[in-house]
């Protein structure tokens, strides 16, 4: 399968100033017109790196890399989109349109789905993103509306270090959502809206609704709130899931740059407590809440590499 490759500078709105970088990936048919995805797979980079010498990092920290990264890990039916924080503070991303909780180093005080926040800032995101391509892109056209109507791709999110706040974030969003409107707001969307919502949902509920997958990747921060361990948050996951909403993997990966930090042994608690949490809610989610977790690089002493290496080596099987 073709696709079309490359890094967008997108607002978040026609009002603001700040840009995202975004790295797409996008599945092309062999008429060079943008095709329906299996799945879209979202990932939220962490703190900047920059002419730090070391070329393993820079690798890993560039944003088509990482693209081309998720396709060979979920598949080339996949569409990958990477995205950058729009503001820094120094090196730390701030990622305020999703969490708007967070302090002045991009760690959030709290977690709250009042106004669905990261859910609206991705849909316009990524519809901003695929008007972008289209303008660029004078051999790309939109999909056919007849071949793709009511098909919508499920969303694999994915955080990486400070990008896992949007995950937790995602996490509460998901939490609040109504299940029975969000099945009614995807068939609804199917029907009536323009045909580009056939490749990326057309609204928070529908965005939400689509999330099979949320991968933590060594996520963590220099103060508590890594990972989410609000045990309501769980529950309702839990809730909806088996009131018939689609099932929810969690897969939570770590290396000791992480998982064995002694001067930030809140990680490692807050992650125990998370997987403590989704484990115990599995029975009651009708076995629809799937968590794995899993452990990378274990016989080497942590260092900043591993910390972006595993984006290579992670397994999303």
């Amino acid at each position: 399968m073709e696709r079309w490759s490359g890094v967008l500078k997108i607002p978040l709105d026609a009002t603001t100033s700040n840009y995202y970088r975004v790295a797409a990936s996008l599945c092309l048919s062999s008429s060079k017109t943008l095709t329906v995805p299996s799945a879209n797979a979202i990932f939220f980079h962490g703190d900047k790196v920059q002419d730090i010498g070391n070329h393993v990092i820079e690798r890993l920290y560039d944003l088509q890399k990482v693209a081309e990264i998720i396709v060979s890990k979920f598949g080339n039916s996949v569409n990958a989109w990477v995205v950058e924080a729009s503001v820094f503070n120094g090196p730390f991303a701030i990622y305020k349109d999703f969490v708007p909780s967070v302090n002045h180093m991009g760690a959030p005080k709290s977690y709250s789905p009042v106004g669905f926040p990261a859910s609206s800032s991705i849909v316009s995101l990524l519809s901003s993103c695929l008007h972008e391509v289209l303008k660029e892109g004078t051999d790309v056209c939109l999909i056919d509306q007849i071949a793709s109507v009511h098909h919508c791709p499920k969303t694999i999110v994915l955080g990486f270090s400070k990008g896992g706040v949007v995950m937790n974030q995602l996490m509460s969003e998901i939490s609040s959502l109504d299940t029975n409107f969000a099945k009614t707001s995807m068939v609804e969307e199917s029907t009536s809206q323009h045909e580009k919502i056939q490749i990326i949902p057309a609204s928070k509920e529908s965005f939400l609704n689509s999330i099979s997958e949320v991968h933590y990747i060594d996520v963590g921060l220099n103060s508590s709130g890594a990972y989410i361990t609000d045990h309501n948050v769980v529950q309702r996951i839990s809730q909806r899931l088996a009131r018939g909403a689609d099932s929810l993997r969690i897969v939570i990966h770590g290396t000791p740059r992480q998982w064995c930090d002694e001067l930030r042994g809140w990680i490692r608690k807050e992650k125990d407590e998370l997987v403590r949490l989704l484990k115990a809610e599995t029975e009651n989610s009708g076995g629809k809440l799937q968590v794995c977790e899993r452990f990378y690089f274990s016989d080497r002493l942590a260092d900043l590499q591993m910390h972006f290496e595993i984006i290579d080596a992670m397994d999303v099987s």
